[in-house]
């Protein structure tokens, strides 16, 4: 094999990697795949599956359905890892906004069917925050976390909140928060010379205090779930560390929700434990784009077609 495990951290992707046929030669190739994907359509009671291999893409752009699909993707290519090579696990997993999820439920920390639940009631909760309180989220191109702090600072009034949502790798910055505060936001990090302020096509401002609406029902259903011991080491997004024990992984998922995505922190802390390939487990190609810029010398594989999986023996 080309990696080897004991370096390697796998991820796991977010919001904006889906694409209709995700999945679709996996399952074909290989049957626990195929078994998974029938598994979720039973959990969920609608054929997801099918959404994601032959849907239309503006359906499965709904938050309601991208999520559980970026989730059942990722699961499925990595039971598929874990059937092919029993005895290898990665050193570290670490999910970016959603795809934490997804790291904690193959870390063992959540089953498969608590995962898909999850996250799929978190896509209803962020639709349902969206319309309850619109906002918007625009990407940032070329100003740095402490500047854009200050321009997000300045642009913010009493009812209009705009703050760092992702910090993605040095130089590309997700905001987010109320409309006219993004805005405000945008102009002032053009002035303090980003080479680009892009709004996102979105009405959701994720990971910002407009998901207090539904924080307390997030908090309940993620109490609700079982979690259990993690059996991988998983980095959160809130902190940028290791989550000690489920109960930390718990309070990282609840905080999450109105927390910034620490990604390049997350990146930069991996890299430290002496961590060289990294592994995205899922859809595209998002996150190992992400890495390169963050972890000099990293080597990233994609891991979600059957080309990947040959790719890597």
């Amino acid at each position: 094999m080309k990696i080897n495990l004991s370096n390697t951290a796998f991820v796991f992707p977010g919001q904006g990697s889906q694409v209709v046929g995700m999945g679709k030669d996996l399952a074909e190739a290989y049957p626990i795949v195929k078994q998974t994907f029938e598994e979720a359509d039973e959990i969920l009671g609608f054929a997801l599956s099918k959404l994601m291999t032959a849907g239309a893409s503006e359906e499965l752009n709904e938050t309601i359905n991208t999520q559980p699909a970026l989730f059942l993707h990722s699961l499925a290519a990595f039971r598929a890892f874990a059937h092919l090579h029993p005895d290898l696990k990665p050193a570290l997993v670490a999910g970016h906004s959603l795809g934490e999820l997804s790291a904690l439920a193959a870390a063992g920390a959540l089953s498969f069917a608590d995962g898909l639940r999850l996250v799929r009631k978190r896509g209803e909760l962020m639709k349902r925050a969206g319309e309850l309180a619109p906002g918007g989220m625009a990407a940032i191109l070329g100003v740095d976390i402490p500047m854009l702090d200050q321009v997000c600072a300045a642009a913010s009034a009493e009812n209009e909140l705009v703050q760092v949502a992702n910090d993605n790798c040095p130089g590309q910055v997700v905001i987010s928060g109320a409309k006219p505060a993004v805005e405000r936001a945008m102009a002032g990090a053009k002035a303090a010379g980003a080479k680009r302020a892009v709004p996102l096509a979105v009405s959701i401002a994720a990971h910002s205090p407009l998901m207090d609406s539904i924080q307390a029902e997030w908090n309940d259903a993620v109490q609700q779930a079982n979690f259990s011991a993690l059996q991988i080491p998983v980095v959160g997004n809130v902190h940028a560390r290791p989550l000690a024990d489920a109960s930390a992984a718990r309070a990282d998922l609840m905080d999450q929700m109105q927390s910034r995505v620490r990604w390049t922190e997350s990146i930069q802390y991996i890299s430290a434990q002496g961590i060289t390939a990294y592994v995205e487990v899922g859809t595209g190609s998002v996150l190992g784009g992400l890495i390169k810029r963050i972890a000099d010398g990293a080597s990233v594989y994609p891991l979600g077609t059957p080309q990947d999986f040959a790719n890597l023996e």
